[in-house]
């Protein structure tokens, strides 16, 4: 039996070597996998043996062949932090994205959730991006228990602010939008030790403060992360704030003209971006 499973390891292995070259353990297509269903649906206890399904076997086959090393490289600039990317423009990704869609649309929630996080496992930014699309493709069946599902993700596989924004921007903004009462567990995300789900708490927000929504709860939230000594939180909170100020221009330039000592520059900057050149001197001058 041990034999046979090599065997087929070896087999699998040969044949996915000419959908990306991999390098690190965890991304492995035939393994043992304990799992969970996003669901609640009890799968079995003992590990079971986990396929690639062949959909996401296309999308990286596809992505291999679209990859850019110019691309790949000045992408990186971008990024502080080391980035997986195969070098290709976000536009042509959200086309592919879309693409797919079409092919998944009709499986069960579960089932995507389960592809969603198979792009997630291989920590590709371009991956990321699809699972942004398709998570808030699914918006029209979102269910409350969804917000552990989207808790998990950030916690687990978001690694740099992109991939954060990608999905907090729209599927957690739809998502809080359809339920309100999950704003509470927002506010628990900014003591995370989790960078990242610290910025998500914040950017979760941003186009539903675009739209003058969630004022309260911005400024709540900004006041929660406010002297959090992460670049990437400062300028989450600040780009929600900003975005808050162009329907609530007085009340955030207020926030910050009261919080202004103990609020790091680069938050305070972005936040105040927006406003007449009259409000950021005013927010700016060192008056203490």
């Amino acid at each position: 039996m041990q034999h046979a499973l090599q065997q087929t390891r070896d087999s699998v292995s040969k044949d996915t070597a000419s959908i990306r070259r991999r390098s690190q353990v965890d991304l492995e297509y035939w393994r043992p996998f304990p799992f969970t269903s996003p669901r609640h649906i009890p799968y079995p206890s003992f590990p079971v043996l986990f396929f690639m399904d062949p959909i996401i076997a296309q999308i990286q086959q596809e992505l291999e062949a679209l990859a850019d090393p110019e691309i790949q490289e000045s992408s990186k600039r971008f990024f502080k932090e080391e980035i997986r990317c195969c070098g290709i423009k976000t536009a042509t990704v959200i086309a592919m994205a879309k693409k797919y869609w079409k092919e998944v649309n009709d499986r069960p929630k579960p089932e995507i959730v389960v592809l969603c996080e198979e792009l997630y496992r291989s920590r590709y930014v371009e991956e990321s991006f699809i699972v942004s699309e398709w998570a808030h493709a699914l918006s029209g069946r979102y269910e409350r228990e969804d917000l552990a599902v989207f808790q998990r993700w950030i916690d687990t596989y978001i690694t740099n602010w992109a991939s954060c924004d990608g999905l907090c921007n729209h599927t957690m903004g739809d998502f809080i939008e359809q339920y309100p009462e999950c704003i509470d567990e927002l506010k628990r995300w900014t003591q995370s030790k989790n960078r990242w789900m610290r910025r998500a708490s914040a950017v979760s927000l941003i186009v539903l403060a675009k739209h003058g929504k969630f004022l309260k709860e911005s400024i709540e939230i900004a006041g929660l992360l406010l002297t959090d000594t992460d670049d990437m939180v400062q300028k989450g909170y600040g780009w929600l704030l900003k975005e808050a100020s162009r329907k609530h221009t007085d009340e955030v330039f207020a926030y910050v003209m009261k919080n202004k000592m103990q609020m790091p520059r680069k938050a305070l900057r972005y936040a105040i971006e927006l406003m007449p050149n009259e409000l950021k001197a005013e927010a700016m001058k060192k008056d203490w």
